[in-house]
């Protein structure tokens, strides 16, 4: 079992688990889970966009990948950085977000070793899936009271931030949990505690994002592609 305190050396751990903190079961089954649901992604992005669309979530993808290289400071001395998921799902929906996701972490975890290659498959779990429905769900769940005053965009925008963030250091808890890395009981309250100020900061850079695009490219909040049914 890796000494617990460990865990607060490292920078955004349930963004980026490194190698050997995950057990072998544990990441076959993120590579199972992910293959799947970004399998899944692919398809209905293929059924609901037009190629007019792809530009747009390269953009998208690059700009995640550059805000995530810049950190913030959290409690404790310890730093995190923006996850981008629900940002990514409130402008692409959340099909076409997880791809781009998928494109940003996996780029860090071949070109520049920011996260294990044999947790890939839970880091896109983690921050790929989890993080662009959880954002996604919380988003659309508030925006539909949007009608009550133009700020609830900007209160849906930062609690489906807030809350994708803390779901996918959830994720992470129980991951490292079954790998014997750390107890549960450890893992969740430090992860939770951690990752809900850095949700905080994530929320704002997300209302920031919204409230750009809201000022100078309304449609794409308006057009964006509503792809939870058929």
């Amino acid at each position: 079992m890796i000494d617990p305190a460990s865990l607060e050396s490292i920078e955004a751990p349930a963004m980026h688990i490194p190698d050997g903190f995950v057990s072998g079961p544990v990441a076959g089954v993120g590579f199972v889970l992910a293959g799947v649901a970004i399998g899944f992604a692919v398809w209905r992005t293929n059924r609901t966009i037009g190629e007019r669309f792809v530009p747009f979530m390269g953009v998208m993808a690059a700009f995640i990948f550059a805000a995530q290289m810049m950190n913030f400071p959290v409690a404790g001395g310890t730093s995190g950085h923006m996850v981008g998921g629900a940002l990514a799902a409130i402008l692409l929906g959340p099909w076409a977000a997880m791809i781009a996701m998928t494109a940003v972490v996996g780029v860090q975890a071949l070109v520049f070793q920011d996260g294990g290659l044999a947790a890939l498959g839970a880091n896109v779990f983690n921050m790929s899936v989890v993080a662009c429905l959880v954002g996604y769900v919380v988003y659309t769940a508030f925006i539909r009271f949007s009608h009550i005053a133009p700020w609830v965009r900007y209160v849906a925008a930062f609690a489906a931030a807030w809350f994708a963030v803390e779901l996918a250091a959830i994720a992470c808890s129980i991951e490292l949990a079954l790998s014997d890395t750390s107890p549960l009981t450890v893992a969740l309250p430090a992860m939770v505690g951690v990752h809900a100020a850095i949700g905080v900061g994530e929320g704002l850079i997300t209302v920031a994002a919204v409230a750009f695009v809201t000022a100078t490219r309304p449609d794409l909040l308006v057009a964006q592609v509503p792809v939870m049914e058929d």
